[in-house]
């Protein structure tokens, strides 16, 4: 029915207007008691499906990823979609508008999207008022870097988000690799990025310590458009850095063998999709074959059926996120990767 009939309904109309309707909706079906009820279809429970990754239990490994809870607005109503884990953000110590619109963009014939939102958000002590609720579901914290602040400073930015959510999330990852943010992606390179993550694991021990609590995890999110020596590099930062793993990938600056035709093509931003599958999970074989498995991946990037799922994981990703591929083939997508999960006997 989501193929059928709402989808294209809802793609006749602006991306990001129908963003904020879709979410609107959702809050409505939940406070009236009708998601509740349908639950069951979205859902699996069921022990086996259970992981253990960097010292968090997951009660499934499908996730959804950053960028479409950025505020931490609705992740207890999506949880009721089967999730079993919600990353919220991009988020900075600031609020910022991100950039221009229009800024999103679907490509139908590729089942992929164009995004240059640009850490569009509504600060991270927001998102802290709205995490201070019951947690139904495990919590990502993304977190980045204002677009006015310098590269220089950026530091005190991710700190600055790192302390404020350390309470309220069940991990991080730290965005260096978004392609909408001017001079982010620089960020990626090997010096600017093992002072980051030393600065905030040094934090990390610091407020564990402090709190009388485990340190949380931090993970790594990559651009999928990094050279194999580039991968490399990260596979030497996250044995230097000791951090807990890697999310692979963010969105791609390429444009290669698209279906879509015309200006679409010529729109700035990330592109994500189908057409990110298999460089996503190129990326993710690599660094598990080439660090052997020395650290958990989380992959994203393609995921639009069960079998781009089993890929991933069979590349060598111990958790999936979805995000494009949830927007295109409907909810009921977690509970088919979650069921095949189980008929193949993934563990």
């Amino acid at each position: 029915m989501y193929k059928s009939v709402i989808r294209p309904i809802l793609f006749l109309f602006d991306p990001e207007k129908v963003h904020h309707f879709s979410f609107a909706l959702i809050k409505v079906i939940s406070k009236i008691g009708l998601l509740g009820l349908l639950k069951p279809i979205f859902t699996i429970e069921d022990q086996r499906l259970e992981r253990e990754v960097f010292g968090v239990k997951f009660k499934n490994p499908v996730g959804l990823a950053a960028g479409f809870d950025k505020n931490a607005v609705l992740y207890n109503e999506l949880s009721d979609f089967g999730f079993g884990f919600v990353e919220i953000g991009t988020l900075t110590p600031k609020p910022q508008d991100g950039n221009p619109k229009k800024r999103l963009f679907r490509l139908k014939a590729d089942s992929a999207i164009i995004n240059r939102m640009g850490f569009n958000n509504l600060g991270v002590f927001e998102a802290v008022e709205r995490l201070k609720k019951e947690h139904k579901v495990l919590i990502g914290g993304n977190i980045g870097k204002n677009k006015i602040t310098p590269n220089d400073d950026a530091i005190k930015d991710y700190l600055i988000c790192f302390d404020a959510l350390f309470d309220y999330v069940d991990y991080f990852v730290v965005n260096v690799s978004s392609p909408n943010t001017p001079g982010l992606r620089e960020l990626q390179d090997k010096e600017p990025l093992t002072r980051l993550l030393r600065e905030l694991e040094v934090a990390n021990i610091k407020l564990a310590a402090e709190k009388e609590v485990k340190r949380k995890p931090i993970l790594l999110k990559i651009a999928p458009d990094l050279t194999n020596d580039q991968l490399l590099d990260i596979i030497d930062i996250v044995a230097d850095t000791k951090i807990d793993g890697v999310i692979a990938t963010n969105t791609t600056i390429e444009r290669k063998n698209l279906k879509s035709h015309g200006l679409l093509l010529e729109e700035a931003g990330g592109l994500s999709g189908k057409p990110l599958k298999h460089r996503s999970t190129e990326v993710i074989q690599f660094l598990s074959e080439r660090s052997n498995k020395a650290f958990p991946i989380i992959g994203v990037g393609g995921i639009h059926s069960p079998e781009d799922a089993l890929e991933k994981l069979n590349a060598g990703a111990d958790l999936i996120q979805l995000w494009t591929g949830f927007i295109y083939e409907g909810p009921i997508l977690v509970k088919k990767i979650n069921r095949a999960i189980l008929e193949e006997n993934y563990r």
